[in-house]
């Protein structure tokens, strides 16, 4: 998990009349006019622990020319409260220099100790014994570059994109929105998996449990971080889906028959149900389960961080 540089100014530390000269993630920048006609400026600062509001009430015009949305900042002003939340009276923001720090410091990142999730997705990848799909895990695992980016994956772009909708009835596609998220939904699918196959039996465990572990490989190439997490160029043009399956393709063990990688691709072709998958429809029962854990566990956590929908009167 990142964390804020030592001595450095974090947003949840960040107290009323605090003197602020810190460097933070500008995230939101609008020029805005006050009743009395003169422009001012309004940001929103984010950094590993949070976000803050900050305006700029003198020089508006100049300052916002010193910098761009999505641009790490230096910023220096007072800590006020306004109508009970905290913002910055801004003094001073201009862009930083190169180096000076490390963008990836500045995102949101998982809350779960990602060494405790890594240990989860060995155990679970442990507990597939069919010779070609195990075999298929030990080299995607084995693979230390994608290793790494599983760890520091999100699964979408933190909320703000166009057509987000809220609460358990919003897409899917919207999630685990962090640093650190890839990791955190590939073991709770994966382990909801293990359990259904508890429940029933008939089920191909082997095949559901490696199509849990690697439904989403594809977002390990689906998005850039700097200041912001955004989607990568490849992650827009093809998704995650395509990226997955070349990387499947590309650890592809001898050992791993043509007609149980054909299972396995199907599951991960259908994870997001027919309507995702242009048009295929649900030819095993594990991937018509997959596609509802994966589902279930996205729409809780959503549910979670960002609350239900008010419920008509």
């Amino acid at each position: 998990m990142h964390s804020t540089p030592e001595g450095a100014q974090s947003v949840a530390t960040l107290r009323p009349a605090e003197e602020v000269d810190g460097v933070f993630a500008c995230t939101r920048k609008e020029r805005q006019i006050s009743r009395a006609g003169t422009p001012y400026l309004t940001v929103e600062l984010r950094d590993g622990t949070g976000t803050i509001l900050g305006r700029a009430f003198r020089e508006a015009d100049l300052l916002a020319g010193r910098f761009e949305r999505g641009e790490l900042v230096r910023v220096r002003g007072r800590v006020e409260r306004f109508r009970d939340q905290l913002q910055i009276d801004v003094s001073t923001i201009a862009r930083t220099q190169t180096g000076e720090a490390d963008p990836r410091s500045f995102l949101p990142v998982a809350y779960r100790d990602l060494d405790e999730l890594e240990g989860f997705l060995e155990h679970l990848a442990r507990e597939v014994y069919e010779p070609g799909l195990k075999s298929l895990l030990q080299r995607l695992l084995g693979d230390q570059k994608l290793r790494a980016d599983i760890r520091m994956a999100p699964c979408s772009a933190p909320a703000g994109g166009s057509g987000a909708r809220s609460g358990a009835g919003r897409s899917t596609s919207s999630h685990h929105a962090y640093l650190g998220g890839l990791l955190e939904h590939t073991v709770a699918v994966a382990t909801l998996g293990l359990e259904l196959c508890t429940l029933h039996p008939r089920l191909d465990r082997d095949l559901l449990l490696t199509a849990a572990i690697v439904h989403d490989l594809g977002k390990t190439r689906e998005f850039t971080y700097g200041a912001e997490i955004a989607r990568s160029r490849e992650g827009r043009l093809l998704g995650h889906v395509e990226l997955g399956l070349r990387l499947i393709a590309a650890h592809v063990p001898p050992a791993l028959q043509e007609e149980r990688r054909l299972a396995l691709e199907h599951c991960v072709i259908l994870h997001h149900g027919p309507d995702g998958a242009s048009a295929q429809r649900f030819a095993s029962a594990e991937a018509l389960a997959l596609y509802r854990l994966n589902a279930l566990d996205a729409q809780l956590k959503g549910a979670f961080e960002l609350g239900f929908p008010a419920l008509d009167a």
